[in-house]
């Protein structure tokens, strides 16, 4: 019994330990603030952690796990009944790519870009973040958020005309970003 427990606890460690920065990323992007995308993580880990035999058996524990993250995001944003306030530092994030060129003008795309992510409602937020910064199918993006493939379309499509219509992002899109 002890056996299996401490492969069980090892299997979940390294799933921690490769999923943690895309984890983080999803988390924050859902949250906007660092602090907060920390607890969210934190605490679908402890989720997890609890029912890891079902969750590592399952076909796609990641998807599992996001899923189990999305549905902790919703319960914390309808108890708090509140507007995402604007992120405040990304600095601890684990970056993908390497940051080169004008680091002055990434980082304001970037807080630009921050910005108006936590200007959308919640579902709009997670149908964006999700379909397009972590470019899940429409399938996966429902599965995720718990709703039908229509929902995901509609909230993406929303979110999207959102982002559109704030004129510092969409100038940035068209002139390709600061010059």
């Amino acid at each position: 019994m002890g056996d299996r427990k401490a492969a069980r606890d090892t299997e979940f460690q390294s799933f921690v330990i490769g999923r943690w920065p895309r984890l983080m990323r999803t988390a924050f992007l859902l949250t906007g603030e660092q602090h907060a995308a920390e607890d969210l993580v934190q605490s679908t880990l402890e989720q997890v952690y609890v029912a890891w035999r079902r969750v590592g058996s399952a076909d796609d524990p990641e998807a599992y796990v996001r899923r189990v993250m999305i549905n902790a995001h919703a319960r914390r944003h309808r108890r708090r009944l509140r507007e995402f306030l604007a992120p405040k530092d990304d600095s601890g994030l684990v970056r993908e790519v390497p940051d080169t060129g004008d680091r002055i003008g990434q980082a304001e795309d970037r807080s630009a870009l921050l910005s108006a992510l936590a200007q959308l409602p919640t579902r709009q937020r997670e149908a964006v973040v999700l379909r397009y910064w972590e470019d899940l199918t429409e399938t996966q993006t429902a599965e995720a958020m718990g709703c039908s493939v229509g929902a995901v379309k509609s909230n993406a499509a929303k979110g999207i005309a959102k982002l559109r219509a704030i004129p510092g992002l969409a100038e940035m899109v068209t002139h390709g970003g600061r010059q």
